[in-house]
């Protein structure tokens, strides 16, 4: 059976760790070796359920910290050399990740290492993903919107289940430090979001060193460099492609109500509702109902 035949979650593009569906360009044997990862104190890892807004932050990260840090590629990309990659570098480490808060390699949590998660409204990131599904030649071809509303409710998806990633991390945020930023919030007020991130990492910056931040960070600017760039496979900070031009596609909110049928809209409220019931970082989420175009 081909790679495109076969039902998506269970191509040959796809492989099944811990229950998670997985790329191939994580490979088992790094995800396997993830737990002898060394980290330091001064690691910042850049958490993020995929199509959350992990480009948008790790571009503000390198604005924030000219020249004295290494971005990596997400610590899941690669084989396990990339173990030996990181140990490597001699720098501050700004490192990328998709995994849940049970894979995050266990030294990150002794060492207190901080994290910042980003969490972007569920449907637009549903509808984000599907578009990333249909483009990126590193996942299978899925056919239809309703076949891919149905994986990524059941949590077939790369990654797993969007709920189970927020809620893991949202269970463990008091082991190590992590400050929780919303991808709304950010489009509104991108200043105000740069002043958390700089509080919380104990960075100084002035009033017109923010401003001249959100000027480079922002969407069309982002896009129209990458689509100048020449782009290093390695050089990436998703662990699903190394083609830039595939990241960024709209930006938008409220993308989703172009997509979801009543009916999906409704599925999807219920599963919810009953699933953020009880979380903290739900209240915070913009989490739209309607889907009136």
């Amino acid at each position: 059976m081909s790679a495109h035949s076969a039902h998506p979650a269970h191509s040959a593009l796809i492989h099944i760790y811990n229950g998670i569906p997985f790329t191939t360009r994580s490979s088992s044997d790094l995800l396997n070796s993830l737990n002898t990862f060394q980290a330091r104190e001064d690691d910042l890892l850049l958490v993020s359920y995929p199509k959350s807004g992990t480009h948008w932050l790790a571009e503000i990260m390198k604005h924030l910290y000219p020249c004295k840090v290494a971005l990596t590629s997400p610590i899941e990309f690669g084989d396990t050399a990339k173990l030996e990659e990181l140990k490597n570098i001699t720098s501050k480490r700004i490192i990328p990740t998709h995994l849940n808060y049970e894979m995050i390699p266990t030294d990150f949590k002794v060492k207190k290492s901080k994290a910042i998660y980003i969490i972007r409204n569920p449907k637009d990131t549903a509808v984000s993903l599907f578009h990333y599904y249909k483009d990126n030649p590193n996942l299978p071809t899925i056919e239809t919107w309703q076949m891919y509303f149905e994986m990524f409710l059941q949590g077939q998806v790369v990654c797993g289940p969007w709920f189970d990633h927020i809620l893991g991390w949202e269970e463990h945020r008091n082991e190590m430090p992590t400050l929780f930023l919303y991808y709304e919030a950010m489009k509104k007020d991108l200043p105000k979001s740069i002043r958390k991130i700089s509080t919380f990492l104990g960075i100084n910056v002035n009033d017109d060193e923010i401003n001249e931040i959100c000027n480079k960070t922002s969407f069309s600017e982002m896009k129209t460099n990458v689509e100048k760039e020449n782009t290093d496979p390695k050089h990436t900070v998703c662990s699903l492609t190394s083609n830039k031009k595939l990241i960024f596609r709209k930006g938008t909110v409220g993308d989703w109500k172009f997509y979801f049928t009543p009916k999906q809209n409704r599925l999807f409220d219920e599963l919810y509702n009953s699933k953020m019931n009880s979380s903290y970082l739900a209240k915070q989420i913009q989490y739209e109902t309607e889907n009136v175009v």
